[in-house]
């Protein structure tokens, strides 16, 4: 088992029962106390951020990850479907729980599969940077601007994005999926 000086920004642990990220720590030695550490911490699977202290010194469970590339393959409505690129097995992951990060992904895309040491998939992460055709723009009133206009455009993907007034229906666009933000045209 490690202990809280191996404590570092990113890495997962289990606390309380279920996994958390380490978001910030801080090793504080009060006066004539006990040495301690801050820990913020984010649970993995709800979000939610705590903050407690535990003893310098104390012992923690750190989770053993591992990542796989695999290749996004087809939505059926109630599981996304990925093809491991290692094994080629293909893994099926519920809609609801990976919605807001494959709303940018089309067929065939690449993904990092993030698993716990048994197996089970934390998280996919997708490109931090995606090139998405326009399906669908408003169209464009001019004249009626006195700054930074946007408007919202639907992707081939069915996501909806804000863009500037200039892009229109077909146009290839560069969406951050950090943010959901139009960076740049293609």
């Amino acid at each position: 088992m490690a202990t809280t000086s191996d404590l570092r920004r990113g890495m997962l642990i289990r606390y309380n029962g279920a996994i958390h990220r380490v978001v910030e720590y801080q090793h504080i030695a009060p006066g004539n106390w006990r040495a301690m550490v801050r820990m913020k911490l984010k649970n993995f699977e709800t979000g939610k951020i705590i903050e407690d202290r535990v003893r310098a010194g104390d012992e923690i469970d750190v989770v053993t990850t591992e990542t796989r590339d695999a290749q996004y393959l087809y939505n059926d409505g109630t599981a996304y479907h990925y093809m491991d690129m290692e094994t080629f097995d293909q893994i099926a992951l519920p809609v609801d729980d990976f919605s807001d990060v494959m709303m940018w992904m089309k067929e065939n895309d690449m993904v990092i599969l993030l698993l716990q040491d048994t197996g089970q998939i934390l998280s996919v992460e997708v490109p931090t940077f995606v090139t998405l055709a326009v399906v669908e723009a408003e169209v464009a009133l001019r004249g009626d601007t006195s700054g930074k206009v946007m408007k919202k455009v639907k992707l081939e993907t069915g996501a909806e994005v804000q863009v500037p007034d200039f892009i229109k229906e077909g146009d290839v666009i560069k969406i951050d999926t950090r943010s959901g933000e139009y960076v740049e045209r293609a």
